[in-house]
């Protein structure tokens, strides 16, 4: 998952992402009021170490009812998902980002981790056999473009959060070079990459709803507000016109 938007000024934002900024905040970090015992880090990073363990157990527990829980599909999964989690979980610990060290409230930690587990449907579809998989090209080839978005998302997501990382502990301002260079999100992009390589393999309907929901919520949001932050560096205006926000020469 991507970070949400700071809180800085959203005088030049439309409505509707002011307004979705606002529930998103409450939702993650406010709902519900009182103590706050957990950052909101801590259960991202406990959802993403639990992805491998919790996929395995369900191959486990579904080997005896049905054929795909033991399908070569279904070990695919498991080492994607599973990965990715390990992959966020090393990112995380090395170069963690600050916008998810604000702590949640009780509610909203329950409320965190169950949209979190919305992300674990395309797994369970697969290993519980409650999804054809008729996939529109050779099983094979299909595999290997989902393993491959998979694996460039990884690739794009985690080079883009270190390189922020890394160049904002020595300066502020624009990132212009690297991941940043040909597009403005290269994060989100890597992270719906990874997430549609997941729905493409399951092939059913209820992943690309709930990744539709949250891609049209939160991320869609945070890369506004995003943008409202960083017109007020200089040279923002130059860096907009010659960038795409998510693919080069499409959008």
């Amino acid at each position: 998952m991507s970070p949400p938007a700071s809180n800085t000024s959203s005088s030049k934002a439309p409505g509707w992402a002011n307004i979705l900024q606002r529930c998103n905040q409450w939702l993650m970090f406010d709902v519900g009021g009182g103590p706050r015992p957990f950052k909101l880090a801590t259960i991202i990073n406990i959802q993403k170490a639990g992805s491998l363990p919790f996929f395995a157990l369900l191959i486990w527990f579904y080997s005896t009812r049905t054929e795909a829980a033991t399908s070569a599909t279904a070990w695919i999964y498991l080492a994607l998902h599973g990965g990715y989690g390990i992959n966020w979980l090393i990112k995380d610990l090395l170069f963690p980002d600050p916008k998810w060290q604000q702590r949640s409230t009780i509610v909203a930690c329950i409320f965190g981790s169950a949209g979190l587990a919305l992300y674990w449907l395309a797994g369970w579809l697969i290993i519980s056999g409650r999804t054809s998989m008729d996939y529109p090209l050779p099983v094979p080839v299909w595999f290997s473009l989902c393993i491959l978005l998979c694996l460039l998302g990884c690739i794009i997501m985690t080079a883009a959060d270190v390189q922020k990382f890394c160049t904002l502990k020595l300066r502020q301002g624009l990132i212009t070079d690297g991941m940043f260079t040909w597009i403005r999100h290269p994060n989100y992009l890597g992270e719906m990459l990874v997430y549609g390589g997941f729905a493409l393999l399951a092939w059913h309907w209820l992943p690309g709803l709930v990744l539709a929901f949250f891609w049209g919520t939160m991320f869609s949001t945070n890369m506004v507000m995003k943008e409202v932050s960083l017109a007020r560096h200089p040279g923002w205006a130059a860096y907009r016109q010659r960038t795409w926000w998510l693919l080069p020469g499409v959008f």
